[in-house]
């Protein structure tokens, strides 16, 4: 999730508290189970120190997940933690957001330093076999992870808002602000012309934008807390930028389309119909990766789809790790 830098803390606390009578809270087969086991501590990675959670002990080989951001905390993929009745799943905050150490050095942010924190915490947790997981930002250090021939004991792979390229997923962006209704691209273009980013006006605009293509339904507590974190995080700016699609931090010229057929494992991809990641972003990934790949398109969701529909979500996971 390249973050909702727009989404205002109060407005996603104030919308998360609205949702407590709806069937997105409470209802869902995701639910926390106090029958799941659960820990939680830090691991010391290159910077500083990461806060990891884990659920369940079951037998089959562990779920490692890569949030979104850069700088989102874990907190809006614990829908997952269904999963953990048949494996442990494991969280972590990535080094700058959430409960992890925040270092205020900007040089510390770095797409390499990311990755090197996905060994580290595997070493930390002891998790010689895994399934990789990332969600958008998430799926680039896992890319570039697998890429590096990083991947020893990752057996399979899943992806959610997935790309190989910053560059395409900024294409895509821009021809999604181009068909908004309403004038809406003029007048966003306008106001960035004229420097005017930090008005009201424009927020409305991107928050317009967040609505239709980020998350199509009010933040649940979860994801709200991922929101408040990321509005804090420094790795967001330095590494994205101002928001979703102004990506012009540190890995705004990342780009591994030509080594996808290094990446051998058995893959799923999932997206939203209204994926703010577009869908040549997904298929690039299916074509070009050397492994097993399907493609999973959640109708009715954009971007967040764990949360706007996190049984459907599971359900579609739990399938894919049934394969044989």
């Amino acid at each position: 999730m390249q973050g909702p830098a727009g989404w205002t803390r109060r407005s996603a606390l104030r919308a998360a508290g609205t949702m407590a009578g709806t069937s997105l809270l409470g209802a869902n087969a995701w639910a926390r189970r106090a029958d799941i086991p659960s820990t939680d501590g830090y691991a010391s990675v290159p910077g500083g120190k990461v806060y990891w959670r884990r659920f369940g002990t079951g037998g089959k080989t562990p779920l490692l997940t890569l949030h979104g951001g850069p700088g989102a905390a874990h907190n809006y993929l614990l829908s997952m933690q269904a999963l953990a009745d048949e494996r442990p799943v494991i969280f972590f905050d990535q080094l700058g957001c959430g409960k992890a150490d925040a270092p205020e050095d900007e040089d510390i942010y770095t797409i390499q330093r990311a990755v090197d924190e996905v060994d580290a915490v595997r070493v930390a947790l002891g998790l010689r076999d895994v399934v990789l997981y990332g969600h958008s930002w998430g799926t680039l250090l896992a890319i570039e992870y697998l890429c590096q021939g990083r991947g020893a004991g990752v057996e399979r792979l899943i992806l959610g808002g997935a790309f190989a390229s910053v560059p395409q997923v900024v294409a895509g962006m821009q021809r999604l602000i181009a068909g908004m209704p309403n004038g809406f691209a003029a007048r966003l273009h306008a106001l960035e012309e004229a420097g005017k980013t930090g008005t009201p006006e424009y927020a409305a605009l991107v928050q317009q934008f967040y609505d239709r293509f980020l998350m199509r339904v009010p933040p649940t507590p979860d994801a709200a807390a991922s929101f408040d974190a990321l509005g804090k995080s420094i790795a967001y700016q330095v590494l994205n930028g101002p928001n979703e699609f102004t990506i012009v931090g540190k890995i705004k010229n990342w780009d591994r389309r030509k080594d996808l057929k290094q990446i051998t494992q058995k893959t799923l991809l999932t997206t939203g119909a209204y994926d703010e990641v577009t869908m040549e972003c997904h298929t690039t990934l299916r074509d070009g990766l050397a492994g097993k790949t399907r493609l999973a398109v959640m109708r009715g969701c954009s971007h967040m789809t764990m949360v706007e529909k996190p049984d459907e979500y599971n359900a579609l996971l739990r399938t894919f790790l049934a394969e044989t």
